[in-house]
């Protein structure tokens, strides 16, 4: 068995103290099933005082669902959604968008970037407006883009006022939203509904938890009949206390951020180290806990011989990502190991 710890994804790495703790304290006693507990009633008010909205909660299992339901209780079936073509609800969610919008077509910016822009939306939006057209009615964003990259609260200010101008909503993907915060040093506020920001999906999974994601509507009126798309989606947990009580040790305690910002500075810390080696560049701007790297394809196969595992899938260079539980030692190694097979001759 291969013990060393990995970074090819920040699913890697189990459930932090906080989460475990809180998981086993609500694994005590005969409690209310489907949501009706009082673990699920204090993750969300924890959700209301963190984010200072009497917003509405949801908890699902996964992100996938998170944003597919999300995204269909804005649009109807002939509704569209813009988004980057990097976008995970574009590329790694199987279709899942449109399969629960019963039928809300994505419509895709062809950029080089992962980030969305005014120009972006605007286009996609008034390029047609004739009845054959898929009527767009919400944007989605990623926070950080899938490349690592943020946006700042300028950006999502501009973008959100446009998707007013433009009678849109906007949505955002925040499957490492805590990472964002922890970078931006924002409040979880400012990053999203006094942005102009309508539903939020915030991550768990990859902050520190088994399962989990929450789904916050900042309009409440937007929430209507969501607890009946979950229920029919089979993502309402009879024993749902087991979804939110982790929420509960996350915000209560602080962990959130703690495990965000130690995920951040492992990826300055790599970043640090390889920056200026032979044949090795960033591919793009390390802002949150992700690093993406090119090199020669023999320099990658070297990495991968000395026990490394990496994904090559964006652009073909090696994704490292961090953990709340990343090793600054093991980090350290894999530099030193990047180091050494770049310098191979």
């Amino acid at each position: 068995m291969n013990t060393r710890q990995q970074f090819t994804s920040d699913n890697y790495a189990g459930m932090c103290p906080e989460a475990w703790q809180a998981m086993m304290q609500a694994n005590v006693g005969s409690l209310i099933p489907y949501g009706e507990d009082e673990w699920t009633s204090r993750a969300a008010d924890a959700f209301r005082s963190l984010f200072e909205k009497e917003c509405e909660v949801f908890f699902v299992f996964n992100g996938t669902a998170a944003n597919s339901l999300a995204l269909a209780a804005l649009c109807q079936s002939y509704n569209s959604v813009i988004c980057s073509s990097y976008a995970h609800v574009e590329t790694d969610e199987c279709g899942a968008p449109e399969f629960f919008s019963n039928g809300s077509k994505l419509l895709v910016a062809r950029t080089e970037s992962a980030k969305l822009t005014e120009q972006d939306v605007r286009l996609l939006s008034t390029c047609r407006s004739d009845i054959h057209y898929p009527k767009p009615r919400a944007v989605t964003i990623t926070q950080p883009t899938e490349t690592g990259e943020l946006y700042s609260l300028s950006e999502i200010r501009t973008l959100a006022q446009t998707c007013r101008e433009l009678g849109l909503y906007l949505h955002m993907d925040g499957s490492r939203f805590a990472n964002a915060c922890a970078a931006l040093g924002c409040t979880p506020a400012d990053m999203t509904w006094r942005a102009g920001v309508d539903v939020l999906c915030f991550g768990g999974t990859k902050n520190g938890m088994a399962v989990s994601e929450a789904v916050l509507f900042f309009d409440r009126a937007l929430a209507d009949g969501f607890d009946y798309r979950c229920k029919q989606a089979g993502q309402l947990a009879s024993k749902m206390r087991f979804l939110s009580a982790p929420w509960v040790g996350m915000l209560e305690s602080g962990a959130w951020l703690r495990n965000a910002r130690h995920a951040n500075t492992c990826a300055r810390r790599l970043a640090e180290q390889v920056v200026g080696l032979p044949g090795v560049s960033l591919m793009f701007p390390v802002q949150a806990n992700g690093v993406f790297i090119h090199a020669e394809a023999d320099v990658m196969e070297r990495l991968r011989a000395c026990g490394w595992r990496f994904y090559t899938f964006i652009g073909g260079c090696a994704r490292f990502m961090f953990a709340w539980d990343a090793d600054l030692a093991e980090v350290d190694r894999l530099a030193a190991d990047i180091q050494v097979c770049s310098s191979v001759h």
